[in-house]
């Protein structure tokens, strides 16, 4: 025999989105009977394990119109839901429940205890004194409407539970078929891809530097239309850092397209163009001509990394700039510039995993985050077509969603 049991509202899904939906409907109408659902043992694990275990919570952008251009996918409609809950919001938010955030100098903000565990707390307490009941090792097997409105959610273990509204927070997933459900209610899907990557280059020319890493660099695709400059780090697998990950969210799909091959060109010194850099070189050797060219790294690159491009321009160990052949300069002009890596692959990282894809915002209200199709259901967090670049952008759009649909579903 089935245990049927039932709510006002419920909320699938165990992570930020969920957890602030659930909050934000509990504490805006404290009569409503509001239950989170989370299939795993495990709640805000990616709260948990974001930023190295400190928890990037937001970005210190507090311009709705600055902040949809870190978004790859849905930036351009988030500027109205952010202007209802942004970044400040969410620095108050936190702040009002004792956690305060702090602002690093590249502006990702993260709690001042540097602890991801105070801000997964806050969130459970906070869940806990509005009244949200929570149950893990519950999933949803099946949803269908009911004639009368709301859904008959048929449970793992042999349960029912009815409710009159219905939070989908469910976060992205690599895999279409993990979306059926949802299009099984009338929903289609932008199909799931991988964002957020580094790149693999089998054979790199910088493979012994594992380790070295570049305040400042440009990356850029060969022959497509994607690049971003920031720090970069050369890994025992290919190349890292903010550079590349940001590349790779903005570029997502269209890697895909590729299955992740191409020749990704690093320019080492993006302050220069090749006209510039030709003359900062020549009057470099002018005056330093007696200086081993070796020896002496120049655009502030680790010694390492200089003794490399040296060595691959085919420039000897000794060799002074006043006796540099012509040739010999060009090319390392040009490894300056261009070093081309070939990529062959991407590794994700598994714990900090984004996908572009989900449920289109065209079928959404996002005022609300209701379904178009269907009455009653919302959507929030990474289950929809939205991706941010690294930096907190992705849990921002989580606590913002969650926000508008859980204030839309407290009102009866």
């Amino acid at each position: 025999m089935k245990n049927s049991f039932a709510a006002d509202v419920a909320v699938l899904g165990g992570g930020a989105a969920g957890f602030f939906g659930a909050i934000a409907c509990a504490e805006a109408n404290p009569d409503l009977n509001v239950i989170l659902l989370e299939k795993t043992t495990k709640l805000l694990s990616k709260v948990r394990v974001s930023g190295g275990g400190r928890c990037n919570v937001t970005h210190h952008c507090f311009s709705p119109a600055q902040l949809v251009q870190f978004y790859p996918r849905g930036g351009k409609h988030l500027k109205e839901p952010f202007k209802q809950f942004g970044a400040q919001d969410t620095v108050q938010w936190f702040e009002r429940r004792g956690v305060p955030l702090k602002t690093e100098a590249d502006g990702r903000m993260f709690p001042t205890t540097d602890s991801s565990e105070t801000v997964a707390k806050c969130l459970e307490q906070a869940a806990q004194r509005a009244g949200v009941r929570v149950l893990t090792s519950t999933a949803a097997e099946r949803i269908e409407p009911l004639a009368g409105g709301g859904f008959c959610l048929y449970l793992s273990g042999n349960q029912e539970l009815r409710v009159g509204k219905l939070l989908v927070a469910t976060g992205g997933n690599a895999k279409s078929a993990a979306y059926d459900w949802l299009r099984h209610l009338g929903h289609t899907i932008c199909e799931p891809v991988p964002s957020l990557f580094t790149f693999n280059v089998p054979n790199s020319p910088l493979k012994e530097l594992m380790g070295v890493s570049v305040p400042q660099a440009r990356v850029v695709l060969a022959g497509e239309k994607l690049e971003y400059e920031g720090p970069l780090l050369v890994t025992h697998w290919g190349v890292s850092g903010p550079a590349v990950l940001k590349l790779s969210a903005w570029g997502a799909r269209r890697l895909h397209e590729l299955q992740y091959t191409g020749m990704a060109l690093v320019n080492w010194a993006p302050a220069h163009t090749e006209e510039t850099m030709r003359q900062w070189l020549q009057s470099f050797r002018n005056e330093n001509g007696k200086k081993i060219v070796a020896a002496n790294p120049l655009f502030g690159l680790p010694q390492r990394l200089w003794r490399t491009l040296v060595e691959q321009a085919g420039i000897g160990s000794e060799t002074r700039w006043s006796e540099l052949a012509g040739k010999l300069q060009n090319r390392l002009l040009e490894l300056l510039l261009r070093t081309p890596l070939p990529v062959r692959g991407k590794t994700t990282f598994k714990e900090e995993f984004v996908t572009c894809g989900g449920v289109p915002l065209s079928e959404v209200n996002l005022k609300t985050m209701e379904s178009c199709r269907v009455p009653g259901l919302h959507f929030a967090g990474e289950v929809l077509d939205i991706d941010g670049i690294t930096g907190g952008f992705n849990f921002q759009a989580a606590w913002t969603t969650g926000y508008l649909a859980g204030r839309a579903m407290a009102t009866t």
